[in-house]
């Protein structure tokens, strides 16, 4: 069994602190950790913790028993001798806060809120780069239209669950030569609702909800990339006794392209231009997003060269601007030659300074090619 918490440490307070510090952390404490309105796996378990640290502090003769033995001062009225020392946390709390702070009598009718639902969303690479309007279908739980989601019969509503008398919970009391073990469980026959169905909705058999098929229309912003989500708030399944909706994550999925590569909001493309280009410069047609442009290529541009065209990249999403478009330039060499060629290339071959060994170096080329992974 592991260590239990200080009670002061529970409730966050100091030793020293007075009733009304202790009953303020505890109004505190209570309502953030809720499990009618904390979602957290542990909500329930902390909600105890609080209450019992309450219960020991709120009492003059118990925290003086605590103050001076720690837990073992108070195990009689918790766990030793004495079970029914210690009330249901959840009774205390109603009766606490009364119905001032929104929470239902049992401890599950409160309002609740609906699943959030994915849609998994497949874009071009242009569409994700200028943004597009697309329509989807989702299927989702919305309140039946038939009973409004009260899960009744048109023209009847839910009566009061006599077993429970409309708490949603059974206590049972056990006693033994320990004293006495009080459980709170569900109500069996209203399954913690607290109310009764006699005469079920035809169009939902009294679940109150019904599955239906939505057409949406998703706004897709400029610039968003593969793995983007984007929340439509409200578009979810529907909420539990009047809590709000859930919401919708479009998951977006952007397909690659077989001439641009993305690095973020850049854009890099690889364009091939031939000896007589590379050595003399001139203009060269180049692909961009929005169709070929022309740019000019220096005299003299090596392979590996890496031109940069500004605002011709991917929209920024969260800003004005865009990327810029990296091109990097490689010289093709052709394989095969004419005679007229061959004789050409033979006559500039004897022009040319010989060959030279070159100091291995890293440029700006070199840390593009690693990105690309060439």
């Amino acid at each position: 069994m592991g260590s239990r918490r200080d009670y002061y440490d529970v409730l966050g307070v100091e030793r020293s602190a007075s009733q009304g510090d202790i009953k303020k952390a505890y109004r505190e404490r209570a309502r953030a950790c809720h499990p009618d309105v904390c979602d957290e796996p542990d909500a329930e378990t902390r909600f105890k913790e609080v209450n019992e640290a309450y219960q020991v502090l709120s009492d003059p003769q118990k925290r003086s028993s605590y103050d001076r033995f720690g837990h073992a001062g108070v195990e009689g009225a918790r766990g030793g001798f004495d079970f029914g020392g210690f009330r249901d946390p959840f009774e205390m709390f109603e009766e606490f806060f009364g119905q001032g702070f929104g929470f239902a009598t049992g401890r599950r009718r409160g309002p609740r809120r609906g699943a959030d639902l994915r849609y998994d969303l497949h874009l071009t690479f242009e569409e994700a780069a200028f943004g597009c309007e697309k329509d989807i279908e989702v299927t989702r739980r919305e309140a039946c239209p038939e009973c409004e989601g009260t899960g009744a019969e048109k023209g009847t509503s839910p009566s009061r669950c006599t077993q429970c008398n409309g708490q949603g919970q059974v206590r049972q009391v056990q006693r033994s030569i320990l004293g006495s073990f009080v459980s709170v469980t569900d109500c069996p026959t209203c399954r913690g609702e607290g109310t009764v169905i006699t005469e079920h909705c035809p169009r939902c058999n009294g679940e109150g909800h019904v599955r239906v098929r939505r057409e949406l229309s998703v706004s897709i912003p400029p610039g968003v990339d593969d793995g983007t989500r984007i929340r439509l708030a409200g578009e979810g399944e529907a909420g539990i006794h009047g809590g709000p909706r859930g919401n919708l994550y479009i998951a977006l999925e952007v397909d690659s392209h077989p001439i641009f590569r993305r690095r973020n909001d850049d854009i890099l493309v690889e364009v091939e231009i031939n000896i007589s280009q590379a050595a003399l410069g001139g203009r060269i047609c180049v692909p961009t997003l929005e169709g070929e442009e022309e740019i000019s290529v220096e005299p003299g541009t090596q392979t590996d060269t890496v031109l940069r065209m500004p605002n011709r990249g991917v929209p920024h999403v969260k800003r004005n601007g865009r990327g810029d478009q990296l091109l990097l330039l490689r010289v093709s060499v052709p394989k095969k030659l004419s005679r007229e060629q061959r004789e050409l290339f033979l006559k500039l071959g004897e022009t040319l300074e010989p060959e030279t060994v070159i100091e291995e170096r890293r440029s700006f080329m070199d840390d593009v090619r690693e990105f690309l992974g060439l």
